[in-house]
C-alpha cells in the first residue's frame, strides 16, 4: 500500500457518495497548487492523465 491510499480511500470514504462535475474539480485542483505550489507539477500530471484515459494513443 502506497501512503497515498489513505488520501484517496479517506476521499471516497466521506465525499464517495457526491456527483461532482470536471469543471468544480478542475476549480479544486487549482485552488490546491495555489495553496501548494510545489505540487503543481503532479496535479499538472494527474490532470493530463485523467484529460487522456481514453486516447488511444496512450
Amino acid at each position: 500500500m502506497y501512503f497515498t491510499d489513505r488520501g484517496i480511500e479517506e476521499l471516497q470514504r466521506r465525499r464517495g457518495e457526491e456527483e461532482v462535475t470536471f469543471e468544480w474539480l478542475g476549480d479544486r485542483m487549482q485552488e490546491f497548487v495555489n495553496l501548494n505550489p510545489d505540487f503543481e507539477i503532479p496535479v499538472e500530471r494527474l490532470a493530463t492523465w485523467l484529460a487522456r484515459l481514453d486516447d488511444e494513443d496512450d
